[in-house]
């Protein structure tokens, strides 16, 4: 045998393939409508780690005590699967604090508590044992902390005079009894009246497992009727280094609050100055707690901070029409309504401006609360709408649609039609394994169906073309594999970016019917941002959005798809200095696109930027080094565009 045979067959198995050449027209002077900036929207719910444990700072679950505090609950037992959701900061069934002391030494105050229907009560025995709650003895809710950071918050407490200074830790697993180097704070001069004090704390030292405790060793009783604790960098209640990642993703409108959650939501309930007093919610759609400081105040707060415009859910599921032009009210009316003093007395004189609206969720799926048939809905859809309108007729309103249902559409194109702007479509796509391409292309499949559908509509239903409604696809992404950051918390890879890519590609080539879009969802849920209680990842989708949003044109030219292996959209700066390529290349072949330019003459010197990698189950993890990014170079245009394999590759070709 030959010797180097074995040598020769391994350089030829590492010789990379080589790149197919495919052409590529671009005629600058066949150009379509103009791109909305609304195609990059983002939608949050209050679902899982969505709000809490993501965009909002607070570190306390349950920190109104909405569950009873049960004696010899082992937290660590085989029952906890049963007792507590899929996700860390959510719970089903039992309180997430653990009684420090025997049994009997945590009761639940019902006749008056603090907020809601019951606040914790500590039974002292008077000898000095130690008792009182903690927090972080299940694996999933244990706090983490960083090294010289500050953590401030607040205790709310009464008590009897004896039972002494109230002592409140953050220990680790060595740290009990408070020992030296433990984060603790004391706080004396307890009366009878509930009264909050202030706690910070700077950490010794870095953590992931950190329990908080609530204690004393006098004698009597004290009352805890809430508790918070956020990093003191948080920005207005938002966690800060979640919020500088929202910036970066440019996302100019914001969905909120749902999603199957609004149709179980009161958003009276989410209002007040006072969040200790806002009692914690049930959030029936999802079968879990809602812990109600996040409401219509905080939502406008957390827009004006990244520089987004509202995009607000009103309830028909259980809610009913006045409610929802209530709501409207308190967003946008004047100080001589009802709805604006009230908004006035709870800390925001001025309307808001709020012009888009989405009338219900989902309405047409008997998974959705208050669901009823079609024409039911349709009724109070132009009941909820008449209202509105009676507030403000100019608003942009969405109405619920489902190409995928038959008659949904036709029936609230054909009642309704005259009572909205936009049709709201969704479509969420699942793993297809083994094959790239057919994983990847799903969603552009999908939203170039339902563009297809409404293509239909406008020949068919006369309320599209009398009252130009067009889409909003404001739920969009794939959906499937482990909950890896709580509930719904899906992992991206690299070949998901591929496919959200061809997603936005598919919005640009029908720019005359999507008006507006929503990744779904923002943080963790699905999220484009995901965190872990001290760190935060952009998810190998959210680059797709990052770099269009910065860096594709406006105005889509209309070009012939040069291979099957490519999925290619071109399109025009604002400014029109400049024509920019965007390229997927979804196969592990790699492509050179030779471009001839029409009605264009390009310069030499041009900008590319990149998503690219040769995993397509590469992925990114918050607090570490991130294996999918986005790289911008200088590049030399000579006619050919690269494309390599698994790739988004985008170009900025300067007019000469």
């Amino acid at each position: 045998m030959n010797k180097l045979a074995p040598i020769m067959a391994a350089m030829v198995f590492a010789t990379p393939a080589l790149a197919q050449s495919v052409p590529l027209s671009v005629d600058a002077s066949k150009t379509k409508t103009p791109i909305s900036k609304y195609i990059y929207g983002q939608f949050a719910e209050h679902l899982g780690r969505s709000i809490y444990g993501g965009l909002w700072a607070e570190m306390i679950e349950d920190r109104k005590f909405s569950h009873p505090i049960m004696d010899n609950f082992d937290p660590l037992g085989t029952d906890t699967a049963a007792m507590w959701n899929t996700g860390p900061y959510h719970y089903l069934k039992g309180s997430p604090w653990k009684v420090i002391g025997p049994a009997g030494t945590v009761t639940m105050e019902k006749e008056h508590p603090y907020t809601g229907e019951e606040s914790a009560v500590i039974h002292l025995k008077g000898d000095g044992t130690e008792a009182g709650v903690s927090q972080g003895d299940v694996p999933e809710l244990v706090l983490s902390v960083v090294k010289g950071k500050k953590y401030v918050g607040h205790v709310v407490l009464a008590g009897d005079g004896d039972v002494g200074p109230v002592t409140v830790g953050l220990l680790t697993p060595v740290d009990t009894d408070q020992a030296k180097g433990a984060m603790v704070q004391t706080i004396s001069n307890l009366t009878g009246d509930y009264k909050s004090f202030p706690i910070e704390f700077t950490a010794t030292d870095s953590s992931d497992d950190i329990r908080l405790t609530i204690t004393a060793k006098g004698k009597g009783s004290f009352k805890i009727g809430a508790i918070s604790l956020m990093p003191a960098d948080n920005v207005d209640g938002w966690r800060a280094d979640t919020i500088a990642a929202l910036k970066q993703l440019q996302t100019p409108i914001l969905r909120w609050p749902g999603g199957n959650f609004v149709s179980g939501y009161n958003w009276r309930d989410g209002i007040g100055t006072d969040r200790d007093r806002r009692p914690a919610r049930a959030n029936p759609a999802w079968h879990n707690i809602d812990a109600n400081d996040v409401g219509i105040h905080e939502y406008m707060q957390l827009l004006s901070l990244i520089g987004a415009e509202p995009y607000i859910a009103v309830n028909t599921g259980k809610g009913t029409p006045e409610e929802a032009a209530a709501e409207v009210e308190y967003v946008i009316g004047g100080a001589n309504t009802a709805g604006g003093r009230l908004r006035a007395q709870n800390g925001h004189a001025e309307p808001w401006k709020a012009q888009y609206w989405a009338v219900g969720n989902e309405m047409y799926g008997t998974w959705q609360l208050g669901y009823m048939p079609l024409a039911d809905y349709e009724k109070k859809h132009n009941a909820t709408v008449d209202l509105i309108k009676k507030i403000n007729p100019n608003l942009t309103l969405v109405a619920c649609g489902d190409a995928n249902t038959p008659g949904w559409d036709a029936g609230m194109l054909t009642t309704c039609g005259d009572n909205f702007n936009l049709l709201s479509e969704h479509t969420y796509v699942k793993e297809v394994k083994g094959d790239i391409t057919a994983h990847a292309v799903q969603l552009k499949d999908s939203i170039h169906k339902v563009a297809e559908a409404f293509r239909g509509y406008q020949k068919t239903q006369p309320a599209v073309n009398k009252n130009h409604i067009e889409v909003a696809f404001d739920e969009w992404n794939f959906w499937y594999g482990d909950y890896i950051y709580g509930e719904l918390g899906v992992q991206y890879h690299l070949k998901d970016a591929l496919g959200v890519a061809m997603g936005l590609h598919e919005f640009y080539r029908n720019s005359d019917i999507f008006n507006l879009a929503c990744y779904a969802q923002t943080v963790n849920v699905l999220g484009a941002i995901k965190t872990s209680h001290t760190a935060v990842s952009f998810e190998a989708t959210a680059l797709p959005l990052i770099m269009y949003r910065q860096h594709f044109g406006v105005t889509p030219i209309e070009i012939e798809q040069p291979s099957a292996d490519l999925d290619v959209s071109a399109a025009w700066t604002a400014d029109k200095d400049a024509v920019t390529i965007a390229i997927v290349n979804h196969t592990t072949t790699p492509h050179d696109v030779a471009v001839n330019l029409v009605n264009f003459a390009a310069k030499d010197a041009a900008r590319q930027w990149e998503i690219k990698g040769t995993d397509p189950e590469a992925h990114n993890v918050p607090g570490k080094e991130p294996e999918v990014k986005i790289e911008e170079k200088a590049f030399t245009f000579s006619k050919t565009l690269p494309a390599p394999a698994l790739s988004v590759e985008l170009y900025r070709l300067e007019k000469r």
